[in-house]
């Protein structure tokens, strides 16, 4: 696998080192070479100077000065379990000992695992969860906050509600992914007036993944990534088609695919960090992190959906286990 700390310089010839090995430029003579921020119109993006678009007003918000680089570690007992209560108290997770929180949350629309609660009731309890992951995530850890928008009578874009309230935490927004889960192919369509303008209701196929980061935008700590090139290239674009898992196959009502959660992973941990996951559902953030690596520690209070996740994980042992015989023949 290809090391993304590297492989920019590498493979692509982007930055500063590339440019100088390719044509023996002295420093005085790249400096002058840099693009800035065009008053108008846009500029290439390669050994781009930003410093001014930054220093504009729009952008207040700053990483923490008081960001610490101390990591703390999980013990035996905490790595890769679930626990069986609520995510509001995760006081098994020390203070920065999480590199990243995946999760998609129970959306409140009358599933078999929802509550029935009122919107802020529903938002307190996002909070709540927000906050003891900003405490357990570690200076420089990511959330990937899965969310759909709901309803039509009216719509409620509980995006927009989760960003707020993540930036109103202080936490650093990162960027939003457009999670497109299928194309309108079928013959359905969504309730309302059918081709009239009375009352034409839009059909949502996508979700959105909202990534945050704690107190700085890097990695202080050294780790070994395993995403290749191409992969790189996809899951740093905003808008990623991935099919969903199969409800009846899993057993749950709304699995989260296990090749999103997959892509996640590859992108903001090494090899060996821990993934939190405060709302585990089927345990798709486990198998993924199972399956690259990565340990995990996840939350869930439905006993039914925890025996979910203990068969998934022993099908992925099983799994493993069949592709090493296989090797070793």
């Amino acid at each position: 696998m290809t090391n993304i700390r590297s492989y920019n310089i590498g493979s692509f010839s982007f930055g500063y080192q590339a440019i100088y090995q390719k044509r023996e430029l002295t420093t005085e003579q790249h400096l002058q070479n840099r693009t800035t921020t065009k008053s108008f119109g846009t500029g290439k993006r390669e050994n781009h100077d930003s410093s001014s678009f930054y220093r504009r007003k729009l952008f207040k918000t700053r990483a923490s000065e008081e960001t610490t680089e101390t990591v703390s570690t999980l013990s035996s007992g905490v790595l890769d379990q679930v626990f069986a209560h609520s995510s509001e108290n995760m006081s098994e997770l020390p203070d920065n000992s999480v590199a990243l929180m995946v999760t998609s949350p129970p959306y409140n629309v009358g599933k078999d695992y929802d509550l029935d609660l009122t919107l802020d009731e529903y938002l307190n309890l996002l909070e709540r969860v927000l906050t003891e992951t900003k405490r357990a995530l570690m200076p420089g850890g990511r959330i990937a906050f899965n969310v759909a928008n709901v309803g039509r009578k009216p719509y409620i874009p509980l995006n927009s509600f989760v960003a707020v309230m993540a930036s109103r935490l202080g936490l650093l927004m990162r960027g939003e992914i457009i999670w497109v889960k299928g194309r309108g192919v079928s013959g359905s369509c969504a309730w309302g007036s059918w081709m009239s303008a009375g009352n034409p209701t839009l059909r949502d196929l996508h979700e959105y993944v909202l990534v945050f980061s704690k107190d700085r935008f890097d990695r202080p700590c050294k780790g070994r990534s395993t995403i290749d090139r191409d992969e790189f290239m996809r899951a740093t674009t905003s808008v990623w088609e991935i099919p969903t898992e199969s409800a009846k196959r899993v057993g749950h009502p709304a699995p989260f695919p296990v090749a999103l959660v997959e892509r996640l992973i590859q992108l903001y941990t090494f090899e060996g960090d821990v993934v939190l996951d405060p709302f585990m559902g089927s345990g798709s953030t486990a198998v993924a992190a199972k399956r690259l690596g990565r340990h995990f520690v996840g939350y869930e209070i439905s006993q039914e959906y925890v025996d979910i996740i203990h068969k998934r994980l022993g099908q992925t042992d099983r799994e493993f286990n069949g592709q090493s015989k296989q090797h070793v023949a």
